[in-house]
């Protein structure tokens, strides 16, 4: 078994679910927010048994997407004005998924 850790940014939250829905796929849903960009994220918890783990990520790669957002990098403490006041264009988007091993998945 399996332990999957995937988090999404929160405009593919809604899309990702309802794939979960459709396949009949258990996960637990939690509101992160991201730190770089302080943007809402959504953490996945999906206990799965080894020959589903391929499904579940080609879910994931094909339900989150990635795509170019431009933000503006805090202003410095100093107050000087530079290059990184301007806004910068970032890639935001897709998914972060970590497995790792679980001894078991019990349900109450």
């Amino acid at each position: 078994m399996k332990l999957i850790i995937a988090i999404v940014q929160d405009k593919d939250a809604a899309k990702l679910q309802s794939e979960f829905i459709k396949h009949k796929i258990q996960a637990t849903q939690l509101s992160t927010k991201g730190g770089f960009l302080k943007a809402k994220n959504v953490t996945y918890l999906i206990g799965a048994q080894d020959d589903k783990v391929d499904e579940i990520l080609d879910i994931i790669k094909s339900t989150c997407e990635t795509r170019k957002q431009y933000m503006t990098p805090p202003v410095s403490l100093a107050g000087s004005i530079s290059e990184t006041s301007y806004p910068v264009e970032v890639q935001v988007g897709g998914a972060t998924v970590m497995i790792l091993p679980m001894e078991s998945l019990n349900r109450f």
